[in-house]
């Protein structure tokens, strides 16, 4: 199947004649729509025309083809891309193409030979992908080519500007790959080796003949087509031929020992071991170099294999950019996860949770008087721990995050979820296992409320084209599957999508544009945005819980699920259900299709909800007192982060047998707070008064506030909207 850029939009410097001509030519001969730019100035730079580019232009249309052309010097590199922007209204690729020489041998090598190299060919190309990277960027694709040479890579006699400049696109190009990596936008660095007014200078004119610039276009087309997946690499090109090169690096030798310093001597007395390439490795990333290096450190320490260098680690057996050995028990940076009851109620309605169904209102209304928080809703603190590409700046793991898939997810929660707060996630590698065709990471992540463990995750993500580096097939660290009973299921519940199932999900932290952006997931092979797997997984989630648990989030313990197949927004999810003991096996399947989409499922159960220990009485018979020394000394403690919660004076007035026997205000408005019993001077926001046995009832979560005070059990005077507050006061900071 031929290759084609129908629809895409290109942009060549240094066009008017030389492989730039040739880039231009093959690039709307295949569709493409092309703006040819060439100042027309002379190999040193001098002078202006626009012949080069309108000969080209006449060229493309003569043949059916669309093109303009644009006379603008690469230093006006925002000018270059409007004209694209102004003729077809994007642009998807730029080739950076355009150079000049003067050549003189170092010595001779005036200020402005070298700065007239370097505004030309490093800088220019600077200021014209500038120009392109957010438009690439919006619209989530990019091709980006720099034009290297051999001088660049290898040095040669009197191009010392030319081959500094060119090195520097290197440099360049390297550092674009990884930050374009998850927009799509690739950018690759060719050395070409062809005839033009360039070469024709150090070449001999029989060779200029030969090595025709038309040999090196299709490298280039390919470089650039939606269908490659390279970046970051660097190609010689010429005649036909192509190599990729790469770096490689000695296994080198330390050369000094604990607590003596490194002396000359010693460097020169293993200077043989240190450029000997036998069992040489070849580093691939930043991340990968810092690691071999940090490593001497340790071995310094213990003397180990002095004598080797910091390759002597095992190092991963492919290019794939996994290394299981420096990865595994890396830790990701923590994350915070601020929350209230909005959060939890956006994310149930993202799950397909709906008012039409009563029992789903106690998910959906605060005021309920069993409003809870859904079980699922513990991926979703943990999640920023796969965003953002975290797990590629770690050691090990140079990976290309439009290949990840998310290949199976588990949840255990250690207590119910609270409706609001801030937690803490803490991110591990758990292991990484190889499967030829891709790389397995597991990513283990704790989510915390202060020094509480509320919830554990496990991310098992998979990575295209990531294998192959000699590792591990299967990992005892993974949470496993279980396939469900050879048998019909128990239960089987069907449930709609809607068409914006995905857009609601996305709300509760998950951008990915997969889910939303149409052009985005064409790119990605599907036909239009698709459902997020974890919005599956919530909803196979509450079908469990409604089935078999009476919708109470005490009774769900923990989760697994295997990914397998899409979800469109607007299909109907049919889960299958078995019931054995305390685990449920599920199954779940697009119902107009047939289609798995979530299997070797099933979810864990307690079997009866926990009930919380009876409070102990105070020796004076009021329980109360026992919570209100608990909350002055959580005021002692964090009393300023109250206050910047709170900002208000609660007072509290206990009864018992119809007479008040206590008075207490929390002062949450002033200094750090502040804990008063009996009177007090100020005035409170808010007073509440309640019988010792109701208000115990309210802080052991047995009597919902709201419902207390439609009974009469809680008397409210003052700004009755500040009794919102009382969760923040009495759930987070009353704990015994």
């Amino acid at each position: 199947m031929s290759l084609t850029f129908d629809g895409r939009v290109v942009l060549v410097t240094g066009a008017g004649g030389g492989l730039g001509k040739e880039y231009a030519l093959a690039f709307a001969e295949r569709g493409a729509s092309v703006v040819v730019n060439d100042l027309g100035a002379d190999t040193k730079g001098g002078g202006k025309s626009s012949a080069a580019a309108d000969k080209v232009v006449d060229q493309i249309k003569a043949k059916g083809g669309k093109a303009v052309a644009n006379y603008d010097s690469v230093e006006d590199g925002e000018k270059l891309v409007q004209a694209a922007l102004d003729a077809f209204g994007r642009i998807d690729i730029v080739v950076n193409n355009a150079g000049i020489l003067r050549d003189r041998s170092f010595v001779r090598t005036s200020d402005l030979d070298w700065d007239l190299i370097h505004r030309v060919h490093l800088r220019g190309s600077f200021l014209v992908t500038r120009a392109a990277w957010n438009h690439m960027k919006n619209q989530k694709f990019g091709r980006i080519i720099m034009t290297a040479s051999a001088a660049g890579i290898y040095g040669n006699f009197g191009q010392a500007n030319y081959s500094a400049a060119k090195l520097g696109l290197l440099g360049l190009s390297n550092t674009l790959a990884i930050e374009g990596r998850k927009y799509n936008i690739h950018c690759n660095t060719i050395a070409p080796v062809a005839g033009s007014r360039l070469t024709e200078t150090v070449m001999p004119p029989d060779l200029v003949a030969a090595l025709k610039p038309e040999y090196v276009a299709p490298t280039v087309l390919w470089l650039c087509h939606e269908q490659c997946q390279e970046s970051g690499g660097l190609f010689e090109v010429g005649a036909g031929w192509i190599g990729k090169l790469r770096w490689e690096r000695s296994k080198g030798c330390i050369t000094r020992k604990k607590n003596r310093p490194v002396t000359p001597e010693a460097v020169r007395d293993q200077w043989d071991k240190v450029c000997d390439f036998t069992d040489s490795v070849k580093p691939t990333s930043v991340q990968e170099s810092l690691q071999s290096i940090v490593s001497v450190l340790s071995k310094v320490e213990s003397g180990e294999d002095l004598a080797g260098g910091p390759t002597s680690a095992p190092a991963p057996s492919s290019t794939s950019g996994i290394n299981p050995t420096a990865a595994v028990g890396q830790k990701l940076p923590p994350t915070t996860f601020s929350f209230s009851h909005t959060q939890c109620i956006l994310y149930a309605l993202g799950v397909g949770m709906s008012t039409k169904e009563p029992d789903h209102l106690r998910f959906l209304y605060e005021g309920h008087p069993d409003f809870g928080c859904l079980p699922t809703f513990g991926v979703i603190p943990s999640q920023a721990a796969m965003m953002d590409g975290g797990l590629s700046s770690l050691p090990g793991l140079n990976i290309d995050f439009t290949q990840v898939l998310h290949g199976e997810q588990y949840l255990e929660l250690y207590k119910p979820l609270p409706t609001s707060g801030q937690v803490t996630s803490e991110a591990t590698v758990a292991d990484v296992v190889d499967k030829g065709s891709g790389a397995v990471i597991l990513l283990d992540v704790n989510t915390y409320s202060g020094d509480e463990l509320l919830c554990f995750n496990q991310f098992s993500v998979f990575v295209v084209g990531a294998g192959g580096f000699g590792g591990k097939r299967t990992s005892e660290k993974a949470k496993p599957l279980a396939p469900p009973p050879r048998r019909a299921p128990d239960v089987v519940l069907v449930d709609s999508t809607t068409p914006d199932q995905a857009a609601l999900y996305r709300l509760s932290g998950d951008w990915n544009p997969l889910h939303i952006d149409p052009g985005f997931a064409a790119m990605g092979g599907f036909q239009a945005p698709i459902l997020h797997g974890l919005c599956s997984f919530g909803f196979a989630a509450r079908h469990v819980l409604k089935r078999f648990a009476g919708n109470d989030p005490s009774r769900f313990k923990a989760i697994k699920v295997r990914f397998v197949k899409p979800v469109m927004p607007g299909q109907s999810l049919q889960t299958e259900m078995w019931k054995e003991g305390s685990r449920v096996h599920i199954q779940c399947k697009v119902k107009e299709t047939g289609a798995v989409a979530l299997s070797g499922a099933y979810v864990d159960l307690h079997e009866t909800a926990e009930r919380p220990e009876r409070l102990p009485q105070a020796e004076g018979g009021l329980g109360s007192e026992l919570v209100f020394d608990e909350i002055g000394r959580r005021i002692r403690e964090s009393g300023g982060e109250l206050v910047k919660k709170v900002n208000a004076v609660f007072g509290w007035e206990i009864t018992k047998d119809g007479e008040n026997v206590a008075e207490w205000t929390i002062d949450l408005k002033s200094g750090s707070g502040a804990l008063h019993r009996g009177a007090y001077g100020g005035k409170a926001d808010v007073t509440f008064t309640a019988s010792d046995e109701d208000f115990m009832e309210v802080v052991q979560g047995k009597l919902n506030p709201q419902k207390a005070f439609f009974s009469g059990k809680l008397k409210i005077r003052g700004n009755v909207m500040l009794a919102q507050k009382l969760e923040v006061i009495l759930k987070d900071h009353a704990r015994l």
